[in-house]
């Protein structure tokens, strides 16, 4: 987890407590210098939900060293409150720490905002050494239970199935053909301990250049696409593009989604993210969804029955949307026609035409993200192949040959400007998968 703040890491440590566990234990690796000075009071009490605990030395984040002020520092406070700490200088050595401490149950947790993540990863690495996942046992039961109009691949490159176009490949990569073989992938997804992740089109998304564990899920079949109409109602499978579904309400003489016109997604991914255009939002257009559990179990539910918040459904955190039920306004095929225009003129003139994820960062409140990044002369910066837009700031775009890690050490320059000079913390609106 990002959380380097002391509140940021107490909320985090009390929401996992929620889950099934036996122990919490959690590394933590301090974020620079002066916030650990700053804040050591706070940060000596905000890991009291840890079973076990261990601190890193600082990350610099190309501050100074000040003297008397790190890793050590911060665990004699933390002792000083009465609870075990373990210090260890060193990243390297944390993975075997951690392990041999590891108990059936527990649950581990890396913190920090720096380089502590390659540690989580070389732990992950060896868990899954220790108990392998037999690539071609689990392909070939994919194969057996599905038709062969379902598609089917291994090490499937996913940077092309992104807007950004960035991020390397997926373990497996499933495209089912109907409802009852997305519903036995997931079976064996969970039977085989596989874990997956769901792609629509690729908008608000950057994937890793090390690529996805597992299975990629999208539901690109033409069975999933389908856009039926009914009224003023439009019948929409989690596939259909959201462009497919504007055309099909104008050409039906159906207004109030003209908003989605622009947006490069799909009904599901929509749902998943309550995705938003032009001051509108998907739940507000939505009279029902329809969705799958992970044992496969479908069901259907209003959508005055669903939380929804900005920019996200908490329900698809965990199920997988199958489609929703549109409600459109009569209008004429013109006034539709119009309003869409009108949206599509306004995008073209604001938003970048290269190859991008969308915006990159929520908006904080006080000021927008793409103003915040203008002010602070953010445009125009670059790392290796990806640049922060000259259209809009909160715009990061693939000038042809950016990586992931580009786009990421491009995030957390932005980030790290924002907090220096406005003490604003940006959270990114991008959904960041992979390793």
């Amino acid at each position: 987890d990002y959380g380097h703040h002391p509140s940021e890491i107490a909320a985090t440590l009390k929401a996992l407590r929620g889950l099934d566990c036996r122990r919490l234990l959690v590394v933590f690796q301090p974020h620079r210098y002066t916030r650990t000075q700053h804040l050591l009071k706070e940060f000596a009490t905000c890991f009291a939900d840890a079973d076990k605990l261990w601190l890193t030395e600082v990350y610099a984040a190309s501050e100074a060293e000040i003297p008397g002020v790190n890793g050590a520092l911060l665990a004699e406070a933390v002792r000083a409150q009465g609870q075990n700490v373990e210090f260890t200088g060193s990243l390297k050595e944390l993975p075997d720490a951690v392990r041999a401490a590891m108990q059936p149950g527990d649950l581990v947790l890396f913190l920090g905002a720096g380089d502590v993540t390659s540690a989580a990863h070389e732990l992950a690495e060896r868990l899954r050494e220790e108990m392998p996942t037999n690539k071609e046992q689990f392909f070939a039961a994919l194969s057996a239970a599905t038709s062969s109009a379902t598609v089917l691949r291994q090490n499937e490159p996913l940077a092309k199935k992104t807007t950004l176009r960035v991020g390397g490949p997926a373990d497996f990569y499933v495209e089912p053909a109907a409802e009852v073989e997305l519903a036995a992938v997931l079976r064996l997804c969970g039977e085989h301990q596989v874990p997956f992740v769901m792609l629509g089109r690729g908008s608000n998304l950057l994937i890793k250049d090390g690529g996805i564990r597992g299975a990629v899920i999208c539901l690109a079949h033409p069975n999933f696409s389908r856009v039926e109409i009914i009224g003023n109602r439009l019948h929409c499978g989690a596939g259909a593009k959201l462009k497919t579904v504007a055309v099909e309400a104008k050409r039906h003489g159906l207004s109030s989604l003209e908003f989605l016109e622009g947006i490069p997604g799909s009904v599901g991914g929509a749902l998943r993210m309550n995705a938003g255009a032009m001051g509108s939002w998907m739940f507000d257009v939505v009279e029902t969804i329809r969705f799958m559990d992970c044992a496969g179990q479908a069901h259907e539910r209003k959508a005055s029955e669903v939380n929804v918040e900005y920019r996200g459904c908490p329900l698809f955190k965990n199920h997988i949307a199958l489609g929703a039920t549109l409600e459109g306004e009569p209008a004429t095929r013109e006034v539709v026609e119009q309003r869409m225009q009108t949206f599509s003129r306004k995008r073209w003139t604001s938003q970048p035409a290269a190859s991008s994820a969308g915006c990159i960062f929520k908006n904080p409140g006080p000021i927008p993200a793409g103003k915040l990044i203008d002010e602070l002369g953010l445009k125009g910066m670059r790392v290796g192949g990806a640049a922060v837009s000259d259209v809009h700031g909160n715009f990061i775009v693939n000038q042809g040959n950016a990586t992931a890690k580009d786009v990421l050490a491009l995030i957390e320059i932005v980030r790290q400007r924002a907090k220096a000079a406005r003490g604003i913390d940006l959270e990114t609106e991008v959904e960041i998968l992979g390793e």
